[in-house]
């Protein structure tokens, strides 16, 4: 059994004194939320913090609640929201499916009873060559990631490319969402879309010392949405490949598609959105809308091998995955 390596552990309880804490103790610090990825991380040697900064006590960024704002319900839910709670919630349910399906896919039942929404959305990347032991590692050679110069998964690349494996990522930008910062500097709203960057190494756009405290989802009559996940076991496993689906429908025309999004994650730093879906042309049939993001998908897709498995079988499962997912949100 590895140990965790000695720290000076912090519980603030409100979010200005977080802010305050995180600033005065820089890049010396790191933010624990339920801690599922973060202390495994921790006893690989991958994270090595002097000091663990825990929010897990701050109820300023709980709760999960449908407000009014001008002409729109929006759906906000508090970055340290348990997974386990979006994934029961029948506000999420509603008014948000995809997240509520791709909170409940995330690891186990023990993980998602501790996991936060906020430590879901700022998970680490993944990638076959990074997540092992130090004597793993020291025995390859490093990589780009973590203490060496090369990356073993696209050999020269300058760039790391390990992959985005937060379930909720890509249901979030499919739905549109804005995720609320706060940090030394004030706080700030980021479009979930332009929260991910194509940077293995640190692949969000979070300032030193800053934190997600919420989410907000506007909702809209006639959206529909789902989520899918390929994985080796039904439980536990990170993903091989990710899938949000966002289908908006009017009118009496409910058998027909308006307008689409496709978010596939898992094949690099940053979830994907499929640019097909913008082509898809409104009052286009289901099935046709099936077979045109699917394709689409399939055309732009094309897995690394920065996890486990076979690259050409993850894609051959991205339309298989995108069209079962249009088929759900037609029934």
């Amino acid at each position: 059994m590895l140990p965790l390596p000695v720290f000076d552990h912090h519980r603030p309880r409100t979010l200005a004194e977080a802010i305050d804490l995180l600033a005065r103790l820089g890049d010396k610090a790191v933010i624990l939320a339920g801690g599922t990825d973060l202390l495994p991380n921790m006893k690989q040697g991958l994270a090595e913090p002097e000091h663990v900064v825990s929010i897990a006590g701050i109820d300023e960024l709980r709760g999960i609640s449908l407000v009014r704002e001008g002409d729109a319900d929006k759906l906000v839910v508090g970055a340290g929201a348990k997974l386990a709670e979006i994934e029961s919630s029948i506000l999420v349910r509603r008014a948000a499916p995809a997240l509520a399906e791709a909170a409940s896919q995330v690891g186990g039942p023990h993980h998602r009873s501790m996991g936060t929404l906020g430590g879901n959305i700022c998970l680490d990347t993944r990638c076959r060559y990074y997540n092992q032991t130090y004597f793993w590692r020291k025995s390859l050679g490093f990589c780009l990631k973590k203490d060496g110069t090369v990356c073993h998964v696209v050999r020269g690349g300058s760039r790391c490319v390990a992959a985005a494996s937060n379930d909720t990522a890509p249901a979030l930008i499919a739905l549109e969402a804005d995720i609320h910062l706060v940090g030394p500097r004030g706080a700030r709203v980021v479009e979930a879309h332009d929260f991910y960057v194509a940077d293995g190494v640190k692949n969000t756009v979070l300032e030193p010392g800053e934190l997600v405290t919420r989410v907000s989802i506007t909702r809209h009559p006639g959206r529909r949405s789902t989520f899918e996940k390929l994985r080796r076991r039904g439980a536990i496993d990170f993903p091989l490949l990710s899938i949000a689906v966002r289908l908006d429908v009017s009118g009496v025309e409910t058998s027909r598609v308006d307008a689409a999004d496709v978010v596939v994650s898992a094949l690099g730093a940053r979830p994907r959105r499929v640019r097909a879906a913008a082509k898809v042309r409104p009052g286009t049939p289901f099935d046709v809308a099936a077979r045109e993001l699917g394709g689409g998908a399939y055309a732009e897709c094309k897995p690394l091998p920065n996890v486990d498995d076979d690259t050409e079988w993850r894609r051959e499962m991205v339309p298989a995955l995108v069209e079962r997912a249009v088929a759900r949100l037609e029934g």
